[in-house]
């Protein structure tokens, strides 16, 4: 038998490992950015535990990646409770909400991802409960059928979702607390990644952090990405150590530029300005001339694209703006160029 082959990888971490495979902070204190989020947060907690009660339900809303799950489970940390979590599409029917709710106990949290995702019927179960602490079924069918309400613990509803807008307004209604988490700043980014860095027990310079920081698009989960690949590229092509020449050559291995776009930003700018002039254009139009989702397109994409200012979204549709003709290094048209007449 080989070396390779007696070679065994121990799937879980031994007593004493700080590694969390999240990279995820687990108390308020740990957090990096988002400070107005995280003072009303603080105030959020510190009076439920005044009050001895649970916490109010809670909805967090923005691009994915900027931590909606993390501070789920923070919520849960600060508070000393259980977290249960699911995600929308999970709940196909009434029943396995049902299922869920009467198996919380008093303060628990329920966390509910991509919450926009949910079925109406199952909404309609949801809003008692969310509400009244109440959960009301049927038993039995026809004229026999009858309706029974079981009284549910005090609990908390965490939903999060990247489209706001298609979380109906009932629902959105009972909701006490939202939040939109934004994209991060630069110093906050490289505060994430030192962070991970010394989890991951990975050594870097100052400037490779900065490197990766500044491509990694304003999103936690992306810099950690990149972090864990750049890792592989210094450990595998040099000495380990992550420096800003190591972070460029393995970032442009990856085919991601200096501000962070990926092939398929590009894809999408080039598509506007090279098959469309410029635009404007419909989205479902650009996602059939890449042949992508035009939700990955929307949720994915678009964010950050807006975010740097490469891209617009009008009543005609998308144009892409001279920033971004600059960008890939081509020359936009005249009438790119000048300001429209008021």
């Amino acid at each position: 038998m080989t070396d390779t082959e007696n070679r065994v990888i121990d799937p879980e971490p031994k007593p004493g490992d700080r590694l969390d495979y999240a990279l995820r902070p687990t108390g308020l204190e740990d957090l990096i950015g988002q400070p107005l989020i995280k003072e009303n947060l603080r105030i959020l907690i510190a009076a439920a535990r005044q009050r001895n009660e649970a916490l109010d339900h809670v909805l967090f809303y923005g691009p994915p990646g900027l931590g909606k799950t993390t501070l789920a489970h923070i919520l849960a940390n600060e508070m000393g409770v259980n977290i249960k979590v699911t995600a929308g599409p999970a709940i196909e029917r009434a029943g396995d909400l049902a299922a869920i709710l009467t198996n919380l106990r008093a303060g628990d949290i329920l966390f509910i991802d991509e919450i926009h995702r949910l079925g109406r019927v199952v909404e309609e179960v949801l809003y008692p409960a969310m509400e009244d602490y109440a959960l009301d079924i049927v038993i039995g069918k026809g004229p026999s059928a009858r309706s029974v309400r079981l009284k549910l613990p005090r609990f908390t509803v965490v939903g999060a979702t990247t489209r706001l807008a298609l979380v109906t307004a009932p629902l959105r209604a009972r909701f006490g607390a939202t939040y939109r988490l934004d994209y991060y700043q630069l110093q906050d980014m490289e505060d994430i990644i030192i962070r991970a860095a010394d989890q991951l027990n990975v050594p870097a310079e100052a400037a490779g952090i900065t490197a990766i920081g500044q491509r990694a698009r304003g999103t936690p989960r992306v810099a950690l990405r990149l972090l864990r690949r750049v890792r592989d590229y210094a450990e595998v092509r040099a000495d380990g150590i992550i420096t800003q020449q190591i972070a460029m050559l393995a970032l442009d291995l990856l085919n991601i530029d200096a501000r962070g776009l990926d092939e398929m930003d590009r894809r999408v700018l080039r598509a506007i300005i090279e098959k469309y002039g410029g635009g404007p254009v419909g989205l479902s139009t650009i996602a059939a001339s890449i042949s992508e989702e035009a939700d990955t397109i929307m949720d994915v994409v678009e964010p950050y694209l807006m975010q740097l200012g490469l891209l617009e979204r009008t009543s005609q549709g998308r144009l892409t703006t001279p920033a971004a003709y600059e960008h890939l290094g081509l020359q936009p048209p005249r009438s790119a160029q000048q300001p429209p007449l008021l």
